[in-house]
């Protein structure tokens, strides 16, 4: 059988290719290609129903990558040895597709929508991160579902001073600039990632710099699309309305709504009772007999609230809480609120209020990985938890979802360019935020609050680290924009764009950006940025007043840790046969001790609640490890006797001859007597036998010569 596959092969800034395939494989889909760029091969394929159920006013779009083990020649740990639930990987990659296809389908498409991305070969150079949205919008590009793309990611990266697409994994361990760019051929609409304290117009430069490729891929799809005459898409009518009703609507609630949200009211209830009277009274007004559909009133208001809203900023120029443009709402803090924790804080901005903690373990908490691409450890987690009550709603706790391991995620990389060295640090530190309050920008809340409660743990970082959300409203008719800086949950939802910064107040270490509409100009983002800037250093500054530098020592109930080096012959001595002398040092003691085997010598971690408890285990591990020395002295055991001398264990393992002429001064006949096996003795270390290595040990050596006292 022949299959007519297509392809189409983009041409990277450096001569490397991404070929685009589409017909061979998963025809049924609407939708299907493989993306292809050296050994890493992904298969993106999307269904999309003919039809929306009846009552959805949204689009039901889900987004699902996952990495088949296979593609590396690996087989899944755990019990099942399959592939489960996605990663926190995987769905992270899941939300980089999610976030920059959702804005470019049709406001009016309500089709119930399934996008899948399998890697189904892995390249250990090639990320295949970088090619998933470009995989996504590539299925949809042949198939006839509606999308104003086409779209594409790319991941850039500054290495060495120049700024790289798609580098290899090796390379961009060197990056000082590690972003996703999403975005169309003429608008970005996606970025995210990470960065080692870098300025704004760094960044620009790198997202600029992104999107120049990205134009590339998008003319690739528009010509592969082309090329399997996938040019017209299906028409669908998913929304009937009712034109009459709303300019009912709108007459008779725009001004009120106006007048509600000009009231700059500081609480998120009482605006929200507000708007929910305006809309009541409109309803009352038609009488019970009215015969409207209620559910399009609803829909017509909420348009009425987002303009009213959105024109009231842009012609007052203040927000929805009374707030100048660029004013951050109150903010306090306070740290070691939680005493039996290593370290916590809380961080409340408005009515966004998050209590974090910090926890230093051991080796033996350090996250283990396995994944298609990845195995290994990781030794920095965050948590991020948003119960229902932070917003006063009721809902199940099905644990964390998608938006709480992307939030989780962003703070993790914002404060992680802060931590000591990997080598400078013998912890595994895990933080946990949970969000009480939220009212805009719990992530960033969370970077404060991660900062603050590191300090007060006593984890020696670089600096502070603050993080802010900015929103935008613009009017295209006018030209009208305003940058809001530290946005509402309200502003967020009815704005143009979200855009997370978070850094310290030597530069940016991440951020996120989500732009709902297109053609954003270089200069809006540039106030955009400028204005973050001037909002992180005022938080920065108030969190200073709370705690500006790390605790100088960790708290005392903090498991202490100590690292040595021993020489690679002792590990073996040390653990013990089974393990029997490291189980038996440690249940002695009530220390934890980690050996690792590194360029040839034993590195050990020993971790205890007291210094005592240390001490012993430094102790006792030295003695085994410890090099004899010539004229050391030593308490040895007596481990048998001979005519001609006794063998004493004067170290862990290492036995040596005290011979009948080195016991005393005075002249032995025999040994009779003299010694007990198990008896202690102090020893010196008088020699050792170049030839054979044997030890020799005298105790008349440190005792005093007869007569010594009387001539003193």
């Amino acid at each position: 059988m022949s299959y007519n596959a297509i392809s189409k092969t983009i041409l990277l800034p450096d001569g490397r290719e991404i070929t685009i395939e589409t017909g061979k494989l998963a025809k049924q889909a609407d939708g299907s290609v493989v993306v292809k760029m050296g050994n890493t091969m992904l298969l993106a394929a999307v269904v999309s129903n003919k039809e929306a159920r009846e009552g959805v006013d949204f689009l039901p779009l889900s987004v699902d990558y996952q990495e088949k083990f296979a593609s590396s020649g690996k087989i899944p740990g755990g019990f099942l040895r399959r592939e489960a639930r996605l990663s926190d990987y995987e769905v992270l990659v899941s939300r980089l597709v999610d976030r920059v296809l959702r804005p470019l389908f049709p406001g009016d498409y309500h089709a119930e929508t399934q996008m899948t991305i399998h890697l189904i070969s892995a390249d250990t150079e090639i990320m295949p991160d970088a090619l998933a949205a470009l995989a996504a919008s590539a299925a949809l590009a042949v198939s006839d579902i509606p999308f104003n793309g086409p779209i594409s990611e790319v991941r850039v990266a500054r290495i060495d001073g120049q700024l790289v697409i798609n580098p290899s994994v090796s390379d961009l361990t060197r990056a000082d600039i590690d972003l996703m760019v999403g975005a169309s051929i003429d608008s970005v609409v996606m970025v995210e990632g990470e960065m080692n304290e870098v300025s704004e117009a760094e960044m620009l430069e790198a997202i600029q710099f992104a999107h120049d490729a990205i134009k590339t891929h998008c003319q690739a799809q528009i010509e592969l699309a082309e090329m399997v005459g996938k040019t017209m898409k299906r028409e669908y009518v998913h929304e009937t309305h009712d034109e009459d009703l709303r300019k009912k609507v709108w007459d008779a609630t725009y001004e009120k709504a106006y007048a509600v949200a000009k009231r700059g009211s500081a609480n998120k209830q009482e605006r929200s009772e507000g708007f929910k009277a305006v809309r009541d009274e409109f309803i009352a007004s038609l009488g019970e007999e009215h015969g409207y559909d209620e559910n399009l009133i609803k829909v017509y208001y909420h348009d009425v609230e987002k303009e009213a809203v959105r024109n009231m900023i842009l012609d007052e120029r203040v927000r929805l809480d009374g707030r100048q443009l660029d004013e951050i709402r109150p903010i306090w803090s306070e740290v070691n609120y939680l005493p039996a924790t290593h370290g916590s804080a809380i961080f409340t901005r408005g009515e966004t209020q998050s209590l974090t903690t910090v926890t230093l373990g051991t080796k033996l908490d350090e996250q283990m990985i396995d994944s298609a691409m990845v195995s290994g450890t990781n030794k920095f987690l965050l948590h991020y938890n948003f119960p229902a009550f932070s917003t006063g709603e009721v809902r199940p706790n099905r644990g964390p979802g998608r938006r709480e391991i992307g939030h989780g995620n962003l703070a993790l990389r914002a404060l992680k360019k802060v931590l000591p060295a990997e080598a400078e640090n013998p912890y595994t530190i895990r933080i946990v935020s949970d969000i009480l309050e939220s009212n805009g920008s719990s992530s960033m809340a969370t970077v404060c609050a991660g900062s603050l409660a590191l300090m007060d743990a006593g984890v020696p970082v670089k600096g502070g680290v603050s993080g802010i959300a900015m929103g935008l409203i613009t009017d295209k008719e006018t030209g009208k924009f305003a940058v809001l800086s530290d946005i509402l949950g309200d502003e967020d939802h009815l704005g143009d764009m979200d855009f997370k910064v978070a850094g310290t107040k030597n530069g940016i270490t991440a951020c996120q950006m989500d732009i709902k509409i297109q053609g954003l100009s270089h200069e809006v983002m540039t106030q955009a940025l400028q204005q973050a800037n001037a909002g992180r250093l005022h938080i920065l500054n108030e969190m200073s007043k709370t705690l500006s530098a790390p605790n100088p020592d960790y708290k005392p109930h903090t498991p202490r840790s100590f690292n040595m080096v021993i020489d690679k012959e002792f590990i073996g001595a040390v653990i013990g046969p089974g393990g029997k002398v490291i189980q038996q040092i440690q249940k002695d003691t009530g220390a934890t001790i980690i050996i690792e085997e590194k360029n040839e010598k034993g590195h050990v971690n020993i971790f205890a609640s007291n210094q005592d408890a240390m001490n012993s285990a430094i102790a006792k591990i030295r003695a085994i490890a410890a090099q004899p020395e010539i004229g050391e002295e030593y308490i040895g055991k007596v481990k048998s006797i001979q005519p001609y001398g006794a063998f004493v264990e004067f170290m862990p393992g290492k036995d040596g001859l005290l011979h009948i002429s080195e016991i005393k001064h005075e002249r032995l006949e025999n040994m009779e007597g003299v010694l007990e096996i198990g008896e202690e003795v102090k020893v010196k270390l008088i020699d050792v036998d170049k030839k054979t290595g044997k030890f020799k040990l005298s105790r008349k050596a440190i005792l005093p010569k007869p007569g010594a006292e009387n001539n003193n």
